[in-house]
C-alpha cells in the first residue's frame, strides 16, 4: 500500500516538473514512511512519483516505479492484487518472465500480455499509473470498488494525478477552490463523487481506466468492471453455503502479507465473522479494538466474548476523553477531504501502527451488502413518498422534526434525493441560511451533481444497498478509512469487498437477502456454527464515540467555529444539532475565517 503522484506537461521541462512531484510525494509522505522514487521521461515531459508501504516482498526489488519488459512499462502503485499469485502461474505458463515477488510485477506482465483487458481479472483495492514509453500512453486506473482513491486534473498542457487532493497544494496551475464544496458538504456530510474542494481536480470513476496520450493530448476512458443486481439466487441454503465459502475464501486471499497483519475487532457482527475466519488461516492473529469508560458507547463485553475463542495477540485499547482533545487538531489536518467521520477510524489505526501491525482486516462492506442499516426499513417510505408532489415534500422544511424536513430532498429525482432523504444532514433551507446564500441557488447546485443513472427497476431493498454501497460507503467510509489509516502508515483491507464476494451477494434475491430487514440474518444463518450467540443476538451499535460529551468540552473544536454568527455552538449544547452536523459546521465555519 503506497502513495503515487506524476505530472506529464509539455509546456514544461522535465527539470521543473521533477521538483513538482517531489513536492507532491512530500505531501504523502504519511502514506508511503518506507521508501520514495521517481521515474522521468524526458521527451514526453513525464515525471512518476511513488511513496511506499511496504506490505508484500519487503527488500528493495518492490521499489517502484517499476519497470517491466526492457522499460518499455512503468507503474507507481497503491494497492493489493489479492489474486496476484494465480495470475502469475498463468503468466509464467504464457512465457511471462518475472524478477521479484511483488504483486506490482504481476500488473505489468498482465498489461503487457492482455493489455487493458488485465484489468477486470485483477482483484484487489488498487489505484495505479501505467506509462508506455513506446506509445506515449498512461494508464491511470482504479479498483472496481474505488477502494483506492485517485485524483486527476486535466489542463491544455497534460495531465497531473495524485492518491490525494492535498497532493495538488504544489501545483500553482490547480489552486482553484470550488465554491460549492460547502453546499455539498453540509447536504451530505461529506464530498459525494465527481465532487472535490477544488475546480479541476476530481477522481477517476471506480472500475474504470482512463488513456492519456502524451504527444497529443488525446483522452479515452472506460468501465471495465460494473457491479449488477442480478437476484439469481433464491435458494435460501444454497445461498448460505456460498456465502460461507465465498467470504471464507476472500479472507483468507487477504491474509496475503509479509508484514505483520491483524484484524479490527468492534465486537459487531462483521468484525467479528472476518476475524474468526482469519483465525482459520493465521498461527496467532493479531486484533485491535477500542472500548470506553462509558458503557453504553463501549462493546468491551462483546470483545471480550471473542477473545475467548480466537488464538490471537489482542491489542485492547482504552480511549479516554483527554486523548481525543489532544489529538483532534491532528485529525483535522489529517483530513483530506472534509468529513463529517473518520475519527475512529485516526484513533483505531494509531493503536493498530503502534501495536506493530502493517495492514488489518475491516468488516466494513457487510452493512451495505446485506441490510445493516436503518435505511433499508426506510426505503419503502422513501419509495412512496418520493411520488408526492414536488410542492408538496418541499412544504415538509417548515416541520420541527428533522425526518420530515429530510422529505424535502424527495423532489430530487432519482438515488440523490432518496439518499438525502436517507442521510442528509442539513436541508437546503438551513443551507441557504447557514452559508448566506439564495435557497434557490442550493437547489439548483444539489440538482446538478452527482449526475447518478436511475434504480428504479430494482425491489426498494436492493436500492437501498445501491445506495449505501455507491454513495454512503463510497465517499465517505472507504475515503475516510483509507486517508485515517494511511496517516499512520496502516493498510486497511475490506474482505467484503472482494470481486467475487460482491459479485455473489449481488445475485442473492431480496427476499433471502433481506429477510427480516436490517439484521442481516443471511450472514448471521451463515456462520452461525462459529459466531457466539451473544454476538449476534444483540443491537446494533455501529462504531461510535461519545462525541456529544467530548465535542462540548473540546476547546479546540469551540475555537474552530470562530465567532458563530449562526449560533451552532449553543444549538449543539441544547440538543438541537447532532454532533455530525456540528462537526460538518465546524468544518465549514473554519474554513470561512481561515
Amino acid at each position: 500500500m503506497c502513495r503515487i503522484a506524476g505530472i506529464i506537461n509539455r509546456s514544461l521541462q522535465t527539470g521543473a516538473i521533477e521538483p513538482l512531484v517531489k513536492a507532491m510525494c512530500q505531501t504523502l509522505k504519511a502514506g508511503g514512511p518506507d521508501d520514495e522514487g521517481f521515474y522521468s521521461d524526458l521527451s514526453h515531459h513525464l515525471v512518476l512519483g511513488h511513496r511506499r508501504l511496504s506490505i508484500i516482498d519487503l527488500t528493495p526489488c518492490g521499489h517502484q516505479p517499476m519497470p517491466y519488459a526492457e522499460q518499455r512499462y512503468w507503474i507507481t502503485y497503491n494497492g493489493e492484487l489479492y489474486n496476484y499469485p494465480e495470475l502469475k502461474e498463468e503468466l509464467k505458463a504464457l512465457g511471462c518472465a518475472f524478477h521479484n515477488s511483488s504483486d506490482t510485477e504481476v500488473i505489468l506482465a498482465a498489461f503487457a500480455t492482455w493489455g487493458t483487458a488485465a484489468f477486470k481479472r485483477f482483484n484487489g483495492m488498487f489505484a495505479f499509473a501505467l506509462w508506455d514509453a513506446l506509445t506515449a500512453n498512461l494508464y491511470l486506473v482504479r479498483d472496481q470498488s474505488g477502494i483506492k482513491p485517485l485524483y486527476f486534473a486535466i489542463s491544455k498542457h497534460g495531465l497531473v494525478f495524485g492518491s490525494e487532493i492535498k497532493a495538488f497544494a504544489p501545483i500553482p496551475w490547480l489552486q482553484q477552490k470550488n465554491p460549492h464544496w460547502p453546499v455539498y458538504l453540509m447536504a451530505y456530510g461529506h464530498l459525494p463523487e465527481p465532487i472535490t474542494t477544488l475546480q479541476d481536480v476530481q477522481p477517476l470513476e471506480k472500475g474504470c481506466w482512463m488513456r492519456y496520450q502524451a504527444n497529443d493530448g488525446t483522452i479515452e476512458k472506460d468501465a471495465y468492471n460494473r457491479y449488477s443486481y442480478l437476484e439469481k439466487i433464491g435458494d435460501r441454503n444454497e445461498a448460505m453455503e456460498r456465502v460461507k465459502d465465498t467470504l471464507e475464501g476472500a479472507v483468507k486471499r487477504h491474509l496475503i502479507s509479509d508484514a505483520p497483519i491483524g484484524v479490527f475487532l468492534s465486537g459487531g457482527l462483521d468484525s467479528s465473522i472476518i476475524a474468526l475466519l482469519a483465525n482459520n488461516g493465521q498461527a496467532k492473529l493479531n486484533t485491535v479494538s477500542l472500548y470506553f469508560e462509558q458503557d453504553h458507547f463501549s462493546e468491551k463485553k462483546f470483545q471480550d466474548i471473542l477473545k475467548e475463542r480466537l488464538n490471537s495477540n489482542h491489542h485492547q485499547h482504552l480511549l479516554k476523553e483527554e486523548e481525543f482533545h489532544e489529538y483532534f487538531p491532528s485529525i483535522i489536518n489529517t483530513m483530506d477531504l472534509p468529513s463529517c467521520d473518520g475519527i475512529n477510524t485516526w484513533f483505531i489505526s494509531k493503536y493498530a501502527r503502534e501495536s506493530g501491525i502493517k495492514a488489518v482486516l475491516s468488516g466494513v462492506g457487510g452493512d451495505e451488502l446485506y441490510g445493516g442499516y436503518p435505511s433499508f426499513n426506510r426505503m419503502k417510505s422513501a419509495v412512496v413518498f418520493g411520488k408526492l408532489p414536488g410542492s408538496l415534500l418541499r412544504a415538509g422544511k417548515f416541520s420541527i422534526l428533522k425526518k420530515y424536513r429530510r422529505l424535502v430532498y424527495l423532489s430530487i429525482d432519482g438515488p440523490v434525493g432518496k439518499y438525502l432523504f436517507l442521510r442528509g444532514q442539513f436541508t437546503p433551507n438551513e443551507i441557504a441560511v447557514n452559508l448566506g446564500a439564495d435557497e434557490k441557488e442550493i437547489w439548483d447546485i444539489l440538482s446538478s451533481q452527482p449526475r447518478i443513472p436511475n434504480i428504479d427497476h430494482m425491489t426498494p431493498l436492493n436500492q437501498a444497498s445501491w445506495i449505501e454501497t455507491n454513495m454512503y460507503m463510497q465517499n465517505q467510509l472507504l475515503r475516510d478509512i483509507d486517508v485515517m489509516s494511511m496517516a499512520h502508515g496502516l493498510e486497511i483491507r475490506v474482505p467484503f469487498l472482494d470481486m467475487e464476494f460482491i459479485k455473489l451477494s449481488l445475485q442473492i434475491s431480496s427476499a433471502e437477502k433481506y429477510k427480516i430487514t436490517g439484521s442481516k440474518q443471511l450472514l448471521v444463518d451463515s456462520f452461525k456454527s462459529i459466531l457466539p450467540p451473544p454476538i449476534w443476538n444483540r443491537p446494533k451499535m455501529g462504531f461510535s464515540f461519545p462525541f456529544k460529551e467530548w465535542f462540548a468540552r473540546d476547546e479546540y473544536s469551540r475555537s474552530l467555529m470562530g465567532t458563530d454568527i449562526k449560533n451552532n455552538y449553543t444549538k449543539f449544547k441544547s440538543g438541537e444539532m447532532h454532533w455530525s452536523q456540528y462537526l460538518t459546521s465546524m468544518l465549514i465555519a473554519n474554513h470561512q475565517h481561515a
